[in-house]
C-alpha cells in the first residue's frame, strides 16, 4: 500500500509499515527545548525518576529571551543550565533553535521533537519534525522515543514563478487564507511542485515555518538536489533514497491543493488573524503609519531575507520609523557582517540585536506599546503577541517589511524592486 513521506518516516522510527491514523511509539533522532519551554519540563523530567536516555541527540538552546533582561529571567536561565551540566547535555547559545537545527544538526528523514509550536519549520529539510509540550518533552528526555497518532497529511502542490515583489511569505499568507487557522489541525503539510523543488532551503523554511499558524503537526518538503547541495555546504553529507524520502504517486491525502505563485501579489495579514490577508497595494491607499518594522524571527531572518532587506533599503537610504532587524543564527549574523549588510542598516539608523527571538514573542528587544503599529516578518499577530495586547500587528514578507520602514507606512514593494 503506497505511503506518503510522513508514513515513510513514522515507520523507519517505529520499526513498522504504519499509516495515518496508527498510533506508534517511535524513536527519536533530536530531542530541543529552549530557555522559555525547559523549565516547565524540569518538574515532570524529576517525577519520572529518570536520566536523559540520549544526552548527545538532547539540546537546549538559549535563545526566546537571551540575554535575559530580567533577574528572574536570569535566575531560570541559571536552573537550566544545573539540570543540564547534571544530565550532559548541551546549551546553544548561537540563535533561533530551528535555524541552528537545520545549519548544524538535523538530516533528512530524521524524527525531532522539540518543546516549541515552529518546530514544523525543520521539515524543510525533508525531516519530520513535531512539537510538543513540556510534559512530553520530558518524556522524550527520559526514553529517548514518544508515542504518536500518525497524521493524515495535506498535499499542496506549487507551481508558477514569483513575480517581482512575491516571495515564499505571501504564498503561505495565501495558504491561510484558504485554509485559515486551523485548517490544517493535527494534519501535516507537505509542499510539493516545480516551485518547491527551485526554493532554497532558506525559502522552504518559511513555509514549514507558517504551517504552524495553520493548526499543522509539522511540515515537511521531500528532501532532493537542493537539500543534498545545502547540506553539503554545511559540512553534512547525504544521498537522499527516493523510495523512503518521497510520497508514493499513490498515497493517500485527506486534502490535496494547488497554487500558482505566478498569480500572487504582495500580501499582508491584518491583526489580529493568519488568515485577514490583503493585498499589500490596497492598504498603501490608506497610508497606515508604521510605529515600528521587525525583520526577523524563525520566519523571516535569514541571509536571503537580509539580502531582500538590503536591496531595498539600499535604494531609499533612510527608513522614516523604528527599524529593528534580528538575524537569525550566528552564521546569518557573520555572513550579513561579510557582505557588509549590518554595517549598512546600523548607518541609516536600524537597530541590530544579536541572533535570537528577539521581539517577536514580546518579552524584550521591541515590546509594542499600547496603540503601536507593526509591521513583523513573523509568524504571529494576535493581540499581545509582541507586547500590549491593544498593539496592531502586521505579517508581511521582508521586502514589505523594508519598503514600509523607507515610506513610514505600509507600502508595496514593487516600487523598489
Amino acid at each position: 500500500m503506497a505511503q506518503t513521506i510522513t508514513e515513510k518516516i513514522f515507520s523507519l522510527h517505529s520499526l513498522k509499515k504504519v499509516f495515518a491514523g496508527d498510533f506508534v511509539i517511535a524513536n527519536l533522532d533530536w530531542i530541543f527545548a529552549h530557555d522559555s519551554s525547559t523549565l516547565w519540563v524540569l518538574e515532570p523530567f524529576k517525577k519520572l525518576g529518570r536520566k536523559v536516555a540520549r544526552p548527545s541527540k538532547t539540546i537546549i538552546f538559549f535563545d526566546h529571551v537571551f540575554p535575559a533582561p530580567r533577574v528572574e529571567i536570569a535566575n531560570f536561565q541559571l536552573k537550566i543550565q544545573e539540570f543540564a551540566k547534571r544530565e550532559k547535555i548541551r546549551i546553544i547559545k548561537e540563535g533561533v533553535c530551528h535555524q541552528v537545527l537545520v545549519e548544524k544538526f538535523v538530516r533528512p528523514g530524521e524524527l525531532v521533537v522539540g518543546g516549541d509550536s515552529h518546530t514544523p519549520t525543520i521539515g524543510a529539510l525533508g525531516a519530520l519534525a513535531i512539537g510538543l509540550g513540556s510534559s512530553d518533552i520530558a518524556i522524550a528526555m527520559a526514553f529517548g522515543k514518544q508515542y504518536f497518532l500518525v497524521p493524515d497529511s495535506i498535499k499542496v502542490e506549487v507551481t508558477g514563478k514569483f513575480k517581482r515583489g512575491t516571495f515564499p511569505k505571501d504564498l503561505a499568507l495565501v495558504l491561510a487564507q484558504k485554509i485559515g487557522p486551523e485548517g490544517a489541525n493535527y494534519k501535516v503539510i507537505e509542499w510539493t511542485g516545480e516551485t518547491i523543488s527551485r526554493m532554497s532551503v532558506s525559502e522552504r523554511m518559511t513555509l514549514t515555518n507558517m504551517s504552524a499558524e495553520m493548526g499543522a503537526k509539522t511540515s515537511i518538503c521531500p528532501p532532493d538536489k537542493m537539500v543534498e547541495n545545502f547540506l553539503k555546504k554545511h559540512n553534512r553529507s547525504f544521498k537522499f533514497d527516493k523510495r523512503q524520502l518521497i510520497s508514493d504517486k499513490n498515497a493517500k491525502y485527506c486534502l490535496s491543493l494547488t497554487l500558482d505563485v505566478s498569480k500572487i501579489p504582495p500580501l499582508i495579514a491584518k491583526p489580529h488573524e493568519i488568515d485577514k490577508v490583503v493585498e499589500v497595494k490596497k492598504l498603501e491607499k490608506e497610508k497606515i503609519p508604521v510605529d515600528q518594522v521587525f525583520i526577523g524571527s524563525c520566519t523571516n531572518g535569514r541571509i536571503e531575507d537580509l539580502e531582500i532587506a538590503f536591496k531595498i533599503l539600499s535604494k531609499a537610504r533612510k527608513i522614516k520609523t523604528k527599524l529593528i532587524i534580528v538575524p537569525a543564527s550566528h552564521r546569518v549574523y557573520l555572513e550579513a557582517i561579510k557582505r557588509r549588510y549590518i554595517q549598512f542598516f546600523i548607518k541609516i539608523g536600524a537597530i541590530i540585536f544579536p541572533p535570537g527571538c528577539g521581539p517577536c514573542l514580546g518579552r524584550h528587544g521591541g515590546v509594542l506599546g499600547d496603540g503601536e503599529v507593526c509591521i513583523s516578518t513573523s509568524n504571529r499577530n494576535f493581540p499581545g503577541r509582541m507586547g500590549s495586547p491593544k498593539a496592531l500587528i502586521f505579517l508581511a514578507s521582508p521586502a514589505t517589511a523594508a519598503a514600509s520602514a523607507v515610506k513610514g507606512f505600509i507600502t508595496d514593494p514593487r516600487r523598489f524592486l
